[in-house]
C-alpha cells in the first residue's frame, strides 16, 4: 500500500444492534423518575462503554412558594 493511501476500515458489522439485559436495565432505572434531563449513550466500536444521565432541576419562582 503506497503512503498515500488511505485505508478504510468498516465497522459497521460490529454492532448488531443487541445491547445486553444489564445495559438495558441500567437505562431503564436511570429513566425511573426522570422528570427534566436526558439520557446518553456511548459505544466505542459497536460496544456499549458510558451511559451518561444528565437531570434538570426546576425551582419554582419565589412569588409561588
Amino acid at each position: 500500500m503506497s503512503p498515500s493511501a488511505k485505508r478504510v476500515v468498516d465497522n459497521s458489522s460490529r454492532f448488531n444492534g443487541e445491547i445486553s439485559d444489564a445495559e438495558l436495565e441500567e437505562i431503564r432505572s436511570l429513566l425511573k423518575g426522570l422528570r427534566y434531563g436526558s439520557v446518553q449513550i456511548i459505544v466505542q466500536d459497536g460496544v456499549v462503554v458510558q451511559i451518561d444521565k444528565t437531570e434538570k432541576r426546576r425551582l419554582r419562582p419565589a412569588a409561588d412558594r
